[in-house]
């Protein structure tokens, strides 16, 4: 008998709290709307998303305009292997596209 109790208050319960937490989201997606947290979300996916500037590859990998081709690769091996041995695959992958930035930067100045 206890149990059967129980069992029917831990399913209302349940219940519950499901409808409250699909009505907070609710309310936690209207007032991301009027306060307009949804569109600033978006504009910095949409930043976030296009290519690495010059300035930027040059910063992550540590180089300046008057350094070689040949630093440059230098510093990416570097960089790239210490973070495949104990870093972190974002910082990994900024690297890399750091590198594919100013690659073709220099491969434009040598034609």
């Amino acid at each position: 008998m206890a149990a059967k109790l129980l069992a029917n208050l831990i399913i209302m319960g349940s219940g519950i709290l499901g409808r409250a937490v699909v009505q907070a989201y609710r309310k936690a997606l209207e007032n991301a709307n009027k306060t307009g947290v949804a569109q600033e979300t978006l504009n910095n996916i949409r930043r976030a998303s296009r290519a690495m500037t010059e300035q930027e590859a040059r910063q992550i990998l540590g180089v300046t305009e008057q350094s070689s081709w040949d630093e440059i690769v230098q510093k990416y091996d570097i960089l790239f292997e210490r973070n495949a041995k104990n870093g972190s695959f974002y910082l990994q992958s900024k690297v890399h596209r750091a590198k594919e930035c100013l690659d073709s930067v220099y491969q434009q100045n040598s034609s």
